[in-house]
């Protein structure tokens, strides 16, 4: 064996990790010993390997993942501006929940008031897009809007969002556009009228889900069988509205006892 070698436990103090983690990272294939005792198991790591342990610590100190790092390892280009701009969509969310905390905080449990209104039929063109989990859906669901107003030639038009009511991973949204024209790269469908719980959401979108746990609330003290999509009808224009005075109406349709 090379004399150069040193073992697992003064090759992680020298590079400031674990030996659990240099074992982790040895099966990932991201830290590989130099050396391992086919008889005894004992691995043995060399100096030079020092740098890149100290880089892996680094870049998990900075949240970087596993997966992500051996590319940033093997100098794979734009990797690391990918990881900048999830951990700012993930800090956007962070805030976007801590700003429901404190609406919690402040007014208490949701208690929206909910009526029984009854819906039209409605013509609609209407766009999808997949988000990749439930924190992926505002972008999803505005990807979707862009592209039917991008399309519409109408100056104002009514549109819903229709969601399923678990949101799995990935989760599909839809947009519809109330329109009796056909629109552009959209397929023209009809929703449904009927009976519907509703509430009116007024705040931020990315407080909606609070509205949305009282008209659940709501559905389930009346053994009300609710099925989706739940809608949302989007009264304000977020370009030209103040978020938290922007108007929201949530419907939930709702089955005959």
């Amino acid at each position: 064996m090379d004399e150069e070698l040193m073992p697992i436990g003064q090759f992680a103090r020298l590079g400031r990790l674990s030996i659990k983690q240099l074992r982790h990272y040895a099966e990932l294939g991201l830290l590989a010993p130099a050396y391992v005792d086919e008889h005894t198991g004992y691995r043995y790591y060399r100096h030079e390997q020092a740098r890149e342990a100290l880089s892996i610590g680094l870049l998990r100190s900075l949240d970087v993942p596993l997966a992500v790092i051996a590319q940033v390892l093997s100098d794979r280009p734009g990797v690391l501006e990918q990881v900048h701009e999830w951990l700012e969509a993930e800090l956007a969310r962070r805030r976007s929940t801590l700003a429901a905390l404190e609406r919690v905080m402040t007014e208490g449990l949701p208690s929206t008031p909910v009526t029984v209104v009854t819906e039209p039929v409605r013509h609609v063109a209407v766009a999808t897009a997949t988000a990749a989990d439930p924190s992926d859906v505002g972008r999803a669901t505005s990807a979707a809007i862009a592209r039917l107003r991008a399309a519409s030639s109408a100056a104002a038009a009514e549109l819903i969002g229709l969601f399923p009511l678990d949101l799995g991973e990935p989760v599909t949204v839809t947009v519809a556009l109330v329109s009796e024209e056909p629109v552009a790269g959209a397929e023209l469908d009809v929703l449904p009228g009927g009976r519907f719980a509703s509430a009116t959401h007024v705040g931020p979108y990315g407080q909606i889900g609070l509205t949305a746990h009282a008209l659940l609330s709501w559905c389930a003290e009346r053994r009300h069988p609710v099925h989706g999509p739940i809608r949302e009808v989007y009264v304000s224009d977020p370009a030209t509205t103040p978020p938290d005075r922007l108007i929201t109406h949530l419907m939930i349709p709702l089955e005959e006892l």
